[in-house]
């Protein structure tokens, strides 16, 4: 593809995502790709990038445009970002864009041009998104309801954070240990033309520096590695899951923490995989074959399902990986930024609560222990709901970081303090929050 085509495909990407509504882009991205066959690789990676890019810099693109009247059509924010995040003036970007040649874009109209020209006359040198009229939501490229939550959490560390939140997120693997060591899957890699490198906290993790056609190799498609977070890991990590434990993931989706669990307990015990979904569940077979997993067993939470009374205190480990905002994993999903908004929040405050309540009857008296944990950096989803889970169940205490990392970790705890709390500014991966609650009697 010429590079005036890969604009116009990024174009019509980025129109179908705004058009998908709800649907997270990533899977518009496929189903786009997948009816364009002809597309090759490289090219789709290329247009890939620059609907990325679009999507990270939304809010300020938007802004820009909104500032002189013009509204934030995928072609003007293509547009915009030509303009102010690579600094061409209006006439390359009409030129190179916008020539309505062959597979190019159709060319600019009187009203498109009129708003690149009065962008330009009004950006600062360089071209440069930042404007200092900016409001701070904007310029961070959060979404209001979501800026005080970011700024308690973070602190002095917003702006680092928000930073963070903009680049793309690395490629983490996780070693399968039922089938490989995290060396033995490393030399695979490479093998295959795949450098990786040990990510830092987690002992099953491997990082790829640049983005590569990780699903196409061998190690993976023969199940000696998974794409997984470290962050994500380093929850498994921290439920202290062992051979001949029995073990509940109870919001197991398709499947990507039961496989850790499995690999943690070397295929010994017994892992449930509870979802409320039955396509999620079922998407898990196909991976717990490849991974060669054979102590889980799936269960479909239904209203009026008994099987929770059944089991009711004979789990020694219950993780709850909690339905959120997502805003950890902005990085990873920019879309989300502004699919998801304050009403997300109050509706999944209450249901989070419910999910704990639930799933807090199946830990065993005694020492078991329930892991609640989000892909959210949200205080309200994360600590606020731990510290009313705890009003509401005295039985239950908080095992503080350093007392599960002390069990389950090989190096120093990414942070101290109470909780599990990653960042991409301070950790390298998504933000995850994790707290491990142990049940007395």
């Amino acid at each position: 593809m010429t590079p005036a085509a890969r604009l116009a495909a990024a174009i019509d990407l980025l129109g179908a995502i705004e058009q998908a509504g709800r649907k997270p882009a990533d899977a518009v991205a496929n189903d786009f790709f997948r009816a364009r066959r002809y597309i090759g690789g490289g090219d789709r990676r290329a247009v890939s990038d620059r609907v990325w890019g679009v999507l990270r810099r939304r809010l300020r693109l938007g802004w820009w445009l909104e500032l002189v009247g013009a509204q934030p059509t995928p072609r003007l924010l293509v547009a915009a970002d030509l303009l102010l995040a690579e600094g061409l003036d209006p006439a390359a970007v009409a030129r190179q864009a916008f020539s309505g040649g062959q597979y190019a874009a159709a060319a600019l109209d009187l009203s498109e041009e009129r708003a690149l020209r009065a962008i330009a006359a009004r950006r600062r040198s360089g071209g440069a998104l930042e404007h200092p009229g900016m409001p701070e939501a904007v310029r961070l490229e959060l979404p209001d309801w979501a800026l005080p939550g970011f700024r308690a959490r973070f602190g002095p560390r917003l702006a680092a954070e928000a930073a963070a939140m903009q680049e793309p997120a690395p490629l983490d693997l996780r070693a399968n240990l039922l089938k490989t060591t995290r060396e033995g899957a490393a030399a695979l890699l490479a093998a295959e033309g795949i450098e990786t490198e040990p990510t830092p906290f987690s002992p099953w993790g491997l990082r790829v520096p640049e983005r590569r056609p990780v699903t196409s190799t061998r190690a993976f498609q023969e199940g000696l590695v998974e794409v997984q977070d470290e962050g994500s890991q380093l929850v498994v990590l921290l439920t202290g899951a062992e051979p001949g434990m029995r073990v509940a993931d109870y919001c197991a989706g398709a499947g990507g923490k039961t496989l850790a669990l499995a690999a943690a307990m070397g295929n010994r015990g017994r892992i449930t995989a509870c979802d409320v979904s039955t396509p999620r569940l079922e998407g898990a077979v196909r991976r717990l074959r490849r991974a060669g997993v054979d102590n889980a067993e799936r269960h479909l939470l239904e209203p009026g399902d008994r099987w929770a009374k059944r089991r009711a205190g004979t789990f020694d480990r219950v993780l709850v990986d909690a339905p959120c905002t997502g805003t950890g994993t902005w990085r990873r999903n920019p879309d989300a930024r502004t699919r998801t908004g304050p009403e997300d929040l109050r509706e999944l405050l209450p249901k989070q609560a419910a999910i704990l309540d639930a799933a807090a009857g199946l830990v065993r008296p005694g020492g078991g222990r329930l892991v609640y944990a989000t892909c959210s950096v949200l205080p309200e989803e994360d600590e606020e709901q731990v510290r009313a889970f705890l009003g509401r169940h005295p039985d239950f205490g908080l095992l503080p970081l350093s007392a599960a990392w002390a069990e389950a970790g090989t190096v120093p705890p990414p942070g101290d303090g109470e909780f599990l709390l990653t960042s991409p500014a301070r950790h390298g991966t998504d933000g995850f929050f994790a707290a491990i609650l142990q049940r007395g009697r």
